[in-house]
């Protein structure tokens, strides 16, 4: 997956890699898209974020979830995001 390519020598616990698979399983479910769709999102949410400030990868948390509609009678589809920020980039001020 992208988002481990991308941290480095890092070894996960099958445990750990059995649950993003199953997370992954199941935000396809929700959202109908395909689980490569959704690592390639996320790598790109993570490189557009990465301009700007430094983040903590480890901790990352990026879910595709299902929110009430505004008229209330309806389910869509949500991404939601936990990006800690270890520090913000000079903005050139």
């Amino acid at each position: 997956m992208l988002f481990d390519l991308l941290n480095f020598g890092k070894k996960k616990a099958s445990k750990d890699i059995a649950k993003e698979r199953l997370k992954l399983v199941l935000i396809h479910d929700r959202a109908n898209v395909s689980p490569q769709f959704l690592e390639m999102v996320k790598g790109e949410i993570i490189k557009v974020i990465q301009n700007y400030m430094d983040i903590d990868e480890g901790a990352l948390d990026i879910q595709l979830t299902k929110t009430e509609s505004e008229d209330g009678e309806n389910y869509v589809p949500a991404l939601v995001a936990n990006i800690p920020i270890k520090k913000v980039k000079d903005s050139g001020k």
